[in-house]
């Protein structure tokens, strides 16, 4: 599938690239320029994701508009992007997610715009190539190429502690990095060649048992570190609190899940027997996220970190999801990456807008802001239910599916799981409470405006998604469930074999 003569998977992943061409060669002073740059590429680029939809085969699981070149031939590196289900999603999620965080950030950025959009632009261009690339070399240079853009809009554009928080996230995440990249050279020297494809079709026997293990370790270190799991998630409220709201939007709406994509697209296949092997160690660890993650935001002050902890606990249920292998669960799991990033992803909007206004996020500082922000508290209601998991939304389905498909394995773990749940209630119903009800005590608060309409804007598309997959989630399993059945036949072949 071509566009304009250009093959529509390198359309997808480098048009951004041709936006930060033009906003570098607008002049610095035009301002209104650069804006309307950013966001017409970004704009341009949903509706180009949006055309992979027209063409792609729900009923396949293999990769579709596959496209390969020669790239480092020394190596046997090549330039090979496809996509099937479980990545047309992660696309979606992270353009719209994207044009939604430069339309936010029409206001909130002020200074340095020129750079500020050159480093979103090129982060999205990271992103995509994440979710397409099927060639180890190739995943790891677009992997990498994310790291420098959310650096720097941590480290220019954040809070006051923004430097902390950029140098804490960059180190962590290069740690994670460089043991994927031994790991990526080791499969690279058993298999003779970069290409995923290539080592699917041969299948794990061709890696020693005992090697396979360490690879899966080293592989587990840089996806765990992103997604962040239980105890690599340090970095992750530093982040949340010192980034813009758009830094924050696409940190969690679609960072994180590079890390839980990588262990689906990369660690499970490719290397079943560590996998099952280590899945009871990784489960208990995304239950201690699950729990953990919903306790400490019960105690938060701010609530940006508050958000950002109960991210902890939702990518817990993710984490659980994929490593019970069951075909329920993992559809649940991969549905779930897409709930979270519309949830929190709208969640971190709406405290940006606030942090427009009053130029702070301590909850102590509001109250009463229904009375002010009708619209406002409407639109807050709406994706607290959403994150909570409210019949008829989004975070419904995705937990659902995750503790039905959990249950035949265990229903201890179910039972451990569904208490983050309750407690996920018990924090976004006590900020929601604090934050929109009561006495309008503080004075601050008494001229503060409704919704703009480019506000609004920015939250219709995340609204219309939550209702959506709650109400008709089938669209969105139909393109999973192939791929999903090729990953848990590898993994998991016993749960076709089993009488039903």
């Amino acid at each position: 599938m071509n566009i304009l003569g250009i093959p529509i998977l390198t359309l997808v992943t480098f048009f951004p690239v041709a936006g930060m061409v033009v906003v570098l060669a607008l002049p610095a002073s035009k301002g209104r320029g650069l804006k309307l740059a950013a966001n017409i590429f970004t704009g341009l680029e949903f509706v180009a994701t949006l055309l992979l939809v027209t063409r792609f085969d729900a009923g396949s699981g293999d990769m579709q508009f596959v496209e390969r070149l020669p790239w480092i031939k020394a190596v046997g590196a090549q330039y090979l992007l496809g996509i099937d289900g479980i990545s047309l999603l992660l696309v979606l999620l992270t353009s719209l997610l994207t044009f939604l965080a430069t339309l936010s950030s029409w206001q909130a950025i002020q200074k340095r715009l020129k750079e500020y959009y050159v480093f979103l632009l090129l982060l999205e261009t990271g992103m995509i190539g994440v979710f397409l690339a099927l060639d180890l070399l190739l995943f790891y240079v677009f992997w990498e190429i994310v790291l420098v853009p959310m650096y720097f809009l941590i480290g220019v554009w954040g809070g006051e502690r923004r430097l902390y928080a950029a140098i804490k996230f960059f180190l962590y995440t290069l740690f994670g990095s460089v043991a994927m990249l031994v790991g990526i050279l080791i499969v690279r020297s058993q298999y003779q060649t970069f290409d995923v494809t290539a080592m699917l079709a041969a299948g794990s026997s061709v890696m020693p048992p005992a090697l396979q293990g360490w690879v899966f370790l080293a592989f587990f270190l840089g996806f765990a570190i992103k997604v962040p799991m239980f105890p690599f998630h340090t970095w992750l409220p530093d982040a949340h609190v010192e980034a813009p709201t758009a830094g924050s939007v696409i940190l969690a709406g679609v960072l994180l899940k590079m890390g839980t994509y990588g262990f689906l697209r990369f660690s499970i296949p490719l290397f079943p027997e560590s996998a099952r092997r280590y899945a009871p160690v990784i489960v208990v660890l995304a239950l201690v996220a699950i729990v953990y993650g919903a306790l400490v935001s019960l105690m938060q002050k701010d609530m940006k970190k508050l958000i950002a902890y109960s991210s902890v606990s939702h990518m817990g249920f993710v984490m659980l999801g994929l490593f019970v292998f069951t075909p329920m669960a993992v559809k649940g799991a991969v549905l779930q990456m897409v709930n979270h990033g519309v949830s929190t992803g709208a969640l971190f909007l709406i405290v940006g807008v606030l942090y427009e206004r009053r130029h702070t996020r301590l909850i102590a500082e509001f109250g009463g802001l229904a009375t002010r922000m009708p619209v406002y508290a409407v639109v807050f209601l709406i994706m607290t239910m959403s994150s909570i998991g409210l019949p008829g939304l989004n975070g419904f389905i995705g937990e659902f599916m995750i503790l039905m498909g959990t249950f035949p394995v265990s229903w201890l773990w179910t039972a451990i799981a569904a208490t983050g749940i309750v407690l996920g209630a018990g924090y976004m119903l006590w900020l929601y409470q604090r934050v929109m009800f009561g006495s309008l005590t503080n004075p601050a608060n008494e001229s503060l405006k409704d919704l703009t309409l480019r506000e609004f804007a920015t939250f219709l598309p995340l609204l219309v998604l939550a209702f959506w997959i709650g109400v008709f989630p089938k669209p969105f399993l139909n393109v999973l469930d192939k791929p999903v059945e090729k990953i848990i036949r590898v993994v998991n072949p016993a749960h076709y074999e089993a009488p039903r």
